[in-house]
Formats: C-alpha cells, sequence, structure tokens
C-alpha cells in the first residue's frame, strides 16, 4: 500500500516541493512538468483558472486583518469585504473559514479564478 501511494508522488524539478503524479503545474513555483528535463518551464501565463493574485498576500492579510476584511478587498470581492468590515469578519467565524480556504488554495477571487499561487 505504501509503494502506491509513494509511486504517485514526484517532486518539481525546480523547488522540490511533492506533486502528485497527474499533476501538470507544481502548486508553488507553477513549473510545468511535461517539458523535457533541462528546460525551464514556468509557463509565461497561468492557467485560465488561476488567478494572478498571491496566496502568500491573501494569507498574511486574513491572518492580520482578515476581521476587516482585508484580504475580500485584495481578492476584488468589494461588497462581502465591505460585509466582514460592518460585522468583523462575521463574528470571525467567516474570517476563519477564509483563513482555512485560503491555505488550502480553494480561495477564489472576484472572476471566480482560484489565489493560488503561493
Amino acid at each position: 500500500m505504501s509503494a502506491v501511494v509513494e509511486a504517485s508522488i514526484v517532486y518539481c524539478q525546480k523547488c522540490g516541493t511533492a506533486m502528485e503524479r497527474q499533476d501538470r503545474f507544481c502548486r508553488r513555483c507553477g513549473w510545468d512538468s511535461t517539458a523535457p528535463p533541462g528546460v525551464d518551464a514556468v509557463p509565461a501565463a497561468l492557467p485560465a483558472n488561476v488567478s494572478e493574485k498571491k496566496r502568500l498576500v491573501a494569507l498574511i492579510l486574513c491572518v492580520l486583518l482578515g476581521v476587516f476584511g482585508f484580504h475580500r478587498f485584495y481578492a476584488g470581492k468589494i461588497g462581502t469585504g465591505v460585509l466582514w468590515l460592518f460585522t468583523f469578519g462575521l463574528l470571525t467565524l467567516g474570517m476563519l473559514a477564509d483563513l482555512i480556504l485560503i491555505a488550502a488554495g480553494e480561495f477564489k477571487d472576484s472572476e471566480g479564478r482560484k489565489i493560488y499561487v503561493w
């Protein structure tokens, strides 16, 4: 069983982050795993469903100023940012949910694209 799990994990040749074998792009640096060895294969453009916003910035904003909705303003979600501002992050429960989503790479910007790249 352990050999099966280990066989499905590969490592990014650029930054060394563990990746699933079926992942094309590294979640940390964006390296393209289908490129030939020795080629710097960071894509010139991000995939269509990935935001250009940085997850680290969103995470820091959420940790430091999440109850005021600054991470939502950063993501372009102005309406819910104002809601977070006046409700103290929906009594911090919404802020904690956002913190988990950002850390997991599932938080989306105003256009519905995941804020995924660190």
